[in-house]
């Protein structure tokens, strides 16, 4: 396993109404101290009363958009995940929302690297987002087809990382 040395330590809430994927990023994640929650209010719960570094937020099932709300608002790093609330519309309303990355359930195994990169940026005075597009792009792409940028043309334009 890669060492992730930003990562070493760092408290994560991991948010989703799914068992599995609960799991498996704890399994991912097992330099760090994780916590989870399987549905928003037991989320809010411990947003409200325990400090986090950083959240992974599911978009559906668990009132993703909501919970970013708290996490920017507690300075806790969100990151959105998802797999039905995979789109390019999701992308850019996360970033403009205040998320950090977004990432789609396919690539959770690379969560840790995702982290990473969020936490090397902050350290630098960067933008989270700064290898978004570097790592998730070609992903986007062929998940959406070659115009999935066209929606939402003018935001991608000034998107200032790829």
């Amino acid at each position: 396993m890669l060492e992730h040395t930003l990562l070493k330590d760092k408290r994560i809430l991991v948010v989703d109404d799914e068992p599995d994927v609960l799991g498996t990023i704890e399994d991912l994640l097992d330099h760090c101290a994780v916590e989870t929650a399987g549905s928003f209010e037991e989320a809010r719960e411990l947003m409200e009363t325990r400090p986090f570094d950083l959240a992974i937020l599911d978009i559906m099932g668990v009132a993703g958009y909501d919970l970013l709300k708290i996490a920017t608002r507690k300075k806790i790093i969100p990151v959105m995940l998802t797999a039905h609330a995979l789109c390019p519309e999701n992308v850019v309303r996360s970033y403009r929302e205040g998320a950090a990355y977004y990432v789609p359930k396919e690539e959770m195994v690379n969560i840790a690297s995702f982290l990473e990169d969020i936490l090397d940026a902050r350290q630098k005075g960067q933008n989270t987002w700064a290898h978004w597009f570097d790592r998730l792009g070609a992903f986007c792409e062929r998940r959406f087809g070659p115009d999935w940028q066209k929606g939402d043309q003018v935001f991608w334009e000034k998107f200032p990382f790829h």
